[in-house]
């Protein structure tokens, strides 16, 4: 549509409208590789106006891809057909923190950790924790179901999700669940949002559920020789009763890039690193964390440090916090594959690693959150961006791990969704009739095809 962004400023005014080219390169994409520059860029301040651009959007046909803070690993955000990038950013506000109903009311674009803070101010506590916390927001965690480390013991973002108001593609607002804990009114459809991408609907508000604050907390850090002593730790953590709140592992050469990037401070000595989270009340974490220092001291460990204040256990968990970042300053591309495999699988997933990374030729970083069997595979390729063929290449190595993942039982994405950048493998991970359902329900609720369309479902 000629003068499109005159078209919507007349809508909705000039404040809320942008198409100059900085606007619209800074909402081209995500964190992944690809981008497209939309045509313009609508920040929304309320559900109304979320409203108007679907029900204008609908009516001439228009794109429209939703965004946060554009914080995916995936190209969720990436308009691929240009038309309208739509941020909520702005409708960033915490409406309500209600102890005794132990909710929050919030619109999308809050950020994560700003609602964690917020909620432990009044000795409230929300557990999804995504590594990019301090930057995403809840519409993005809803958006792609995001997880955490805190997965292990506590769910991912689906399971806090009480109540949405969310926008479809005609515009229609659309208000399910609501602020009970217990809700069996009808069919799943908050589940059918949450992890859906923005293909289905805009969210707009979003009741979550807040858990009291655990008293206490310990974290205990240990290193080990190798990635698969590492791995079996995890395995005799379980089969000793524990259910930590997170149970972390990271390989040798993502250790080594931390001590490259830091200096060495602050990473303890070994080839892999086990990161281990307990919390409750005082006496019985006091108590768990005894039982666990001594089975893990058993396994000949490397290293082994103990924290029980909060600033110890963030202290220790820095570490891991920075993986992202210190694999990014080896200077090689990181292609992060958030894989998720039956947790029998994970020294067999570790070794399998090893030997892709033998045969490919690129370094392969192994850490996150194994207590889930959710392991961040990092494929680290040099010239990525520059040279055809190392990306065919990666391609190839991607296509062998995926494979391995699926013969296991496994899947191809535990928290960041399909979008661009696991399309090529969306079929070997579906079947046939799973992909007509998905198909379906998309033509219910979007008929036109206008929500962030180009993605897993063309």
């Amino acid at each position: 549509m000629t003068n499109l962004a005159e078209r919507l400023r007349q809508l909705l005014g000039n404040d809320v409208v942008a198409d100059d080219a900085e606007t619209l390169a800074e909402h081209s994409g995500d964190k992944w590789f690809a981008a497209e520059a939309p045509e313009v860029v609508v920040f929304a301040k309320s559900t109304e106006h979320v409203s108007q651009v679907m029900r204008f959007a609908c009516e001439y046909r228009i794109p429209v891809t939703a965004r946060g803070a554009g914080y995916g690993y995936v190209g969720s955000c990436v308009p691929c057909r240009r038309g309208i990038a739509l941020s909520l950013r702005d409708m960033n506000r915490i409406r309500e923190i209600h102890f005794a109903d132990a909710v929050a009311v919030v619109e999308p674009g809050v950020i994560t950790s700003t609602l964690k803070a917020a909620a432990r101010e009044q000795k409230l506590f929300y557990p999804p924790d995504p590594a990019s916390m301090d930057h995403c927001t809840i519409g993005g965690n809803i958006a792609t179901n995001a997880g955490g480390p805190r997965c292990l013991k506590y769910g991912v973002t689906r399971h806090y999700v009480l109540g949405l108001e969310v926008v479809l593609a005609n515009g229609e607002i659309l208000r399910i669940g609501g602020r009970v804990h217990k809700n069996k009114t009808g069919f799943d459809l908050i589940g059918l949002f949450v992890g859906s991408e923005g293909m289905l609907g805009i969210v707009t508000e979003a009741t979550l559920s807040l858990l009291p604050l655990p008293p206490a907390r310990a974290t205990l850090s240990a290193s080990f020789a190798t990635i698969a002593e590492s791995a079996a730790a995890v395995q005799a953590i379980f089969a000793a009763g524990f259910l930590p709140s997170s149970l972390e592992i990271a390989d040798h050469f993502t250790l080594e890039a931390a001590r490259h990037d830091s200096g060495g401070h602050d990473v303890p000595p070994g080839n892999a690193h086990l990161l281990v989270d307990l919390d409750g009340q005082s006496e019985s974490v006091r108590l768990e964390t005894e039982k666990l220092r001594s089975l893990v001291a058993g396994l000949s460990p490397t290293a082994l440090e103990i924290a029980i204040t909060e600033p110890d256990c963030e202290r220790l968990w820095a570490l891991r916090r920075q993986f992202s970042n210190s694999l990014r300053a080896t200077g090689l591309t990181k292609l992060n594959q958030d894989i998720v495999v039956p947790r029998s699988r994970l020294v067999d997933l570790v070794e399998f690693a090893e030997g892709l990374s033998a045969r490919s030729g690129f370094p392969i970083a192994c850490f996150g959150h194994a207590g889930d069997g959710n392991i961040h595979v990092n494929i680290m390729a040099d010239r990525y961006n520059r040279d055809a063929a190392v990306r065919e290449k990666v391609q190839q190595t991607l296509d062998e791990l995926f494979a391995q993942v699926l013969a296991w039982g496994g899947v191809i994405t535990g928290e960041h969704g399909i979008g661009l950048a696991k399309k090529r493998w969306w079929p070997q991970a579906t079947t046939d009739n799973t992909r007509a359902v998905h198909q379906t329900l998309k033509r219910a609720l979007d008929p036109h095809g206008i929500l962030n369309p180009g993605k897993f479902l063309d």
